[in-house]
């Protein structure tokens, strides 16, 4: 990513927040046969030292990945979207795009066929906890185990990240109101979710 020293987030807790709350990573690595992108969820390890996150892909990806061989990069991507300059009312007419992003690298760790089926289970249950009547791979092991011989389980330990917060903060307090009103409106390009990220981020700097 570009370098904007105003805009870094070196916090690995906040980089961990932002994992919690934007589970779907973009994978990207740099292979033999050239670079190759694939997007699945993740589920960062509350108990882990430092930021380590499982998830799985689907064969033949791990091969697509040559997983296990070297470092990838990892993309989260959190709330982001237009800032128009009309919003600012001060005279200035260029627009931005506020942004959260991480980039984090480590080197997949491939999961045996057992602690893979059981991170599938944990995955399932961090998403399905929310549904009113949950569903468990546990409803019919056999079939889910049956399904999950077509998965790969992985475990990225990060060894390095770069992150950004982008997020007006470069803003007089009259102009970041002006912008948090329009995200939180009915516009075309309305965004409570980017709103609230920004709040949060200027409530913290108070």
């Amino acid at each position: 990513m570009r370098y904007t020293p105003h805009y870094l987030m070196t916090d690995p807790e906040e980089v961990k927040r932002l994992i919690r709350e934007n589970p779907w990573a973009t994978i990207v690595s740099s292979t033999a046969a050239g670079l190759v992108a694939s997007h699945y969820p993740v589920v960062l390890e509350e108990d882990a030292e430092g930021i380590s996150i499982v998830s799985h892909v689907g064969r033949p990806d791990e091969r697509a990945h040559e997983l296990g061989a070297h470092e990838v990069l990892l993309i989260i991507q959190g709330p982001h979207g237009y800032v128009s300059p009309g919003w600012y009312d001060n005279g200035e007419f260029v627009p931005t795009w506020n942004h959260v992003t991480a980039h984090l690298w480590g080197t997949p760790e491939i999961l045996d066929d057992e602690e893979n089926f059981r991170v599938l289970g944990e995955l399932v249950d961090h998403f399905e906890r929310r549904m009113p009547e949950p569903m468990s791979l546990s409803i019919d092991e056999q079939d889910a185990r049956h399904i999950a011989t077509g998965t790969v389980g992985i475990r990225v330990r990060v060894t390095r990240f770069d992150a950004r917060a982008k997020l007006s903060q470069n803003k007089s307090p009259e102009v970041l109101e002006r912008i948090l009103d329009a995200l939180e409106g009915d516009g075309p390009y309305a965004s409570p979710a980017l709103a609230a990220e920004m709040r949060r981020v200027r409530d913290a700097a108070d």
